[in-house]
């Protein structure tokens, strides 16, 4: 099972954490087969709201930066082509948008 960790108490200065409304977006119309959690602290605090996917044998990535305003589409798209892969390599993230540019880093499966 491939699983999305957001961090919960990712939050920019002065606001609120956005990982909670975040995960609630990418909730919404997520693929049958994901597993979402929140989690207290993905450490990559100097640039909120971070989240990883990963599944048993694939390679994981690391995404910081993520706006949970407008970015949930993009995360739902994310868990599409990473579900599609043996290996969790996404040859092509153009379908990925702005996401693909908050990518902190992928760690071989």
């Amino acid at each position: 099972m491939d699983r999305i960790t957001i961090c919960a108490t990712c939050a920019t200065p002065g606001m609120a954490p956005g990982g909670g409304a975040l995960a609630d977006a990418v909730r919404a119309g997520l693929r049958e087969g994901v597993e979402l959690r929140l989690v207290d602290c993905l450490n990559v605090c100097h640039s909120p709201v971070a989240l990883s996917i990963r599944g048993h044998g694939k390679a994981a990535y690391l995404f910081a930066g993520v706006d949970p305003a407008t970015q949930a589409a993009e995360i739902r798209k994310l868990a599409d082509l990473y579900a599609e892969t043996v290996s969790g390599d996404i040859a092509d993230a153009r379908p990925l948008g702005q996401l693909r540019h908050c990518l902190i880093g992928r760690i071989p499966g």
